[in-house]
């Protein structure tokens, strides 16, 4: 089994990065192989409806996006996936709304390459906005097919400056059971 963390925050050792990998290392902790992929902050572009992934059924982008083939390639081989965001005007950062179209699209056009892979969002925010972000990134689970495990509480932890989220301790209990549960589904279904 494995799973990959996406962070979509350009602060790669920021809260968002520090909540993603909270649920990492409770996956970890279950025997679960994890990696970790920094996207926010790369050259990533959105889709632009040109049709040629639906044309070549391969789940990935044939409009020059490197990156995102890179990371829509290592989440076609996991068997779960975490995005997370920091919340930018009430919504996710522009990579994660480029990830989201475009291996959404593609992946739908090859088939739902991501049916049933478990997936959980992971939100940091500093005041307000991380309800619609999280439903941001659950409907693009959701649309896939995907299994979305919860928590005791929304996937969320608070903090602006970096390494805040740490002081959550509420946010910070939700993820560890994030990780709980997100193991939990993958046994079972793995099995």
């Amino acid at each position: 089994m494995r799973v990959i963390g996406i962070n979509g925050s350009p602060r790669k050792d920021g809260n968002t990065s520090i909540l993603i990998r909270e649920v990492l290392k409770v996956l970890s902790e279950n025997g679960i192989k994890t990696g970790f992929f920094q996207l926010g902050g790369q050259d990533v572009r959105g889709c632009v409806a040109c049709m040629k992934c639906k044309k070549k059924k391969d789940g990935f982008c044939h409009k020059n996006n490197e990156v995102l083939n890179r990371l829509i390639g290592k989440m076609k081989k996991a068997d779960g996936i975490i995005i997370g965001s920091p919340v930018y005007f009430s919504d996710v950062t522009p990579e994660v709304k480029a990830l989201m179209d475009v291996a959404g699209y593609a992946g739908r056009a090859a088939g739902n390459i991501f049916r049933r892979k478990v997936g959980a969002a992971v939100v940091a925010v500093r005041r307000a906005g991380a309800i619609h972000t999280f439903d941001s990134i659950n409907h693009f689970f959701l649309i896939n097919e995907m299994i979305v495990p919860g928590s005791s509480y929304w996937n969320i932890g608070i903090g602006r400056e970096k390494g805040e989220v740490l002081n959550d301790e509420e946010g910070m209990r939700t993820m560890r059971i994030l990780g709980e549960n997100m193991a939990w589904v993958l046994k079972r279904i793995m099995a």
